[in-house]
């Protein structure tokens, strides 16, 4: 008998170091204060300040409190696991500025709560009316994040637009028409 070695799983994580991550501290039942994990309060708040993408403390703080709030789990609570899986989600889109940063958070936060709301839909809470309301409301925050993706996707690449040549020859003698040609409708004779 053999013994096989699984192969190792490819990281998926920036070579360049480790995700930044908060500690939260409860304040009260709606608000917790995050908190560096290692205790280096300084490199922490820099390396939050690069991951969105700004040099504003007020736009960090102003951020952690709307991730904080977006990151509610069904029971109420704050959930420290929540918060840091839209920090790394964020962090993983790069964001450059402020902007791309809000539209990092806004796509973040909308995948987490389709996420949340298709859950309660294999469950089949509340009867088949609920279930159907459950369903539409996920559908419609999943085209969100599509429409925030591609938004995303033309915020940083411009708005492209693709132009056709083809090439047409037109010999001695003959025509040519270049547009949209239609052929015309027929006329009926009252």
């Amino acid at each position: 008998m053999t013994d096989t070695v699984p192969a190792p799983i490819a990281s998926v994580s920036k070579p360049s170091g480790r995700r930044t991550r908060v500690k939260l501290r409860r304040v009260n039942s709606d608000f917790s204060k995050p908190y560096p994990p290692d205790g280096e309060q300084r490199r922490w708040w820099d390396r939050l300040k690069a991951a969105l993408g700004t040099t504003s403390s007020d736009f960090v703080n102003a951020t952690l409190l709307q991730i904080q709030n977006a990151s509610r789990m069904p029971s109420g609570g704050i959930s420290e696991a929540s918060v840091n899986a839209v920090l790394a989600f964020i962090e993983a889109a790069e964001p450059k500025n402020e902007i791309e940063a809000a539209l990092a958070i806004q796509m973040a936060c909308t995948h987490a709560v389709a996420m949340a709301i298709l859950s309660r839909v294999g469950g089949a809470y509340g009867g088949d009316r609920h279930v159907a309301l459950m369903a539409s409301a996920g559908a419609r925050l999943l085209n969100a994040f599509t429409a925030q993706i591609e938004t995303m996707r033309r915020l940083r690449n411009g708005g492209t637009q693709i132009i056709r040549i083809e090439r047409v020859e037109v010999s001695n003698g003959g025509q040519a028409v270049i547009g949209n040609v239609k052929a015309p409708c027929p006329t009926r004779d009252i």
